[in-house]
């Protein structure tokens, strides 16, 4: 199908017209590539810092004398 296309656009010598379509149709790919990437990369900071808050909270039950349970600790 691509190839009847091609062939149709190159066969009424609009090459320009082909060229910036692949170009087009390039930068989108990328673009969309780049998001997905940028959508992972996000999650895993969010993660990450979810983690960070996790640990401070447990610090500061153990420096105020409660355990990671919850119980007082002797």
């Amino acid at each position: 199908m691509l190839e009847d296309v091609a062939r149709s656009v190159l066969d009424r010598g609009d090459l320009a017209h082909l060229a910036l379509f692949l170009w087009a149709a390039t930068a989108s790919f990328l673009t969309l590539l780049l998001l997905k990437e940028l959508a992972i990369s996000n999650q895993r900071f969010s993660d990450f810092v979810n983690e960070l808050s996790d640990l401070n909270q447990r610090l500061n039950r153990l420096r105020s004398g409660v355990s990671v349970s919850g119980e007082p600790i002797q």
